[in-house]
């Protein structure tokens, strides 16, 4: 396993070849699915998928367009305010295309819920996700996930795009962030 490269990280929980390996599969996953759908439009979710949405795009071998959408729920809190604010809109209309929401995790739903209903109100064809953490017993709503990279406990994880105070996110690997770092913050 690897070793954490940041004295303020606990341990590795997710390596970089598990990263890897996953992020292969899902994209395998979801080209044969949508292989006789048509065009497929990737909505990464920033800042948190932009390495994993990379990463899946490339491997994709299905034709597809990207897109970003910024979202926010936290504000400057370590905890969600439970109410989703729109930061960053889309740029080009979704209406008659297959939308494939791209997240890097899930913790209390309500960031995804909001996502599913606003691109059903803007009649996408259809509206799934691809989400690269969930953890479960975070969860204020229900809602589907319908590619998962992998499930987690309820600890602060970093890296591979996920931060702590825009710190961290581009370690190569999911680490557990030290309860030292964000409990004396």
């Amino acid at each position: 396993m690897t070793r954490p490269i940041d004295p303020l990280i606990d341990r590795v929980l997710i390596d970089e070849a598990q990263l890897d390996a996953r992020v292969t599969a899902m994209a395998a996953q979801i080209s044969a699915h949508y292989q006789a759908q048509g065009n497929l439009v990737l909505v990464g979710i920033l800042k948190g998928s932009f390495i994993f949405m990379a990463d899946l795009a490339r491997r994709l071998t299905i034709p597809h367009r990207i897109e970003f959408m910024a979202l926010s729920s936290y504000g400057d809190l370590s905890t969600s305010s439970g109410e989703v604010r729109m930061m960053l809109d889309l740029r080009r209309p979704v209406a008659g295309e297959h939308v494939l929401l791209v997240e890097d995790i899930v913790d209390t739903g309500l960031t995804l819920q909001y996502l599913i209903e606003n691109f059903r109100a803007r009649h996408a064809l259809s509206v799934a996700n691809c989400v690269l953490l969930s953890k479960p017993e975070r969860r204020k709503v229900q809602v589907q996930v319908d590619y998962l990279g992998f499930e987690i406990p309820d600890v602060w994880v970093v890296g591979y795009g996920l931060d702590y105070a825009e710190r961290f996110r581009t370690l190569p690997y999911i680490g557990v962030l030290s309860p030292s770092v964000y409990l004396n913050s």
